[in-house]
């Protein structure tokens, strides 16, 4: 079932978009091919084949946590507008009744 113009005004109005009629000739053969598309995804899956993330296996792809040197704390902090305590200050932005 090919999606027509009005299909494609329709869907923009739900969204909020304003689509000029050009637009709307030339967005609705390009959303039936993306529509096509995801329709082929269901006739591929099949119940022999299990859900997957990623097309190839993959173990724990993160580097291990290693402690290295870091910027002193009082070179970190020279860069700040405004610190307080050894540590940056920041406008509240939540009230303690929140």
């Amino acid at each position: 079932m090919a999606l027509t113009p009005q299909d494609v005004r329709r869907l923009g109005a739900l969204a909020r978009i304003e689509l000029t009629d050009e637009e709307l000739d030339r967005l609705a053969p390009q959303l039936d091919v993306i529509l096509e598309a995801v329709a082929s995804v269901t006739e591929v899956a099949a119940d022999d084949i299990p859900p997957t993330s990623h097309a190839l296996p993959l173990t724990n792809v993160f580097r291990d946590d290693e402690v290295r040197p870091s910027l002193p704390q009082e070179a970190v902090l020279a860069a700040a507008p405004a610190t307080e305590d050894g540590r940056f200050r920041v406008p509240r932005i939540l009230t303690e009744e929140g």
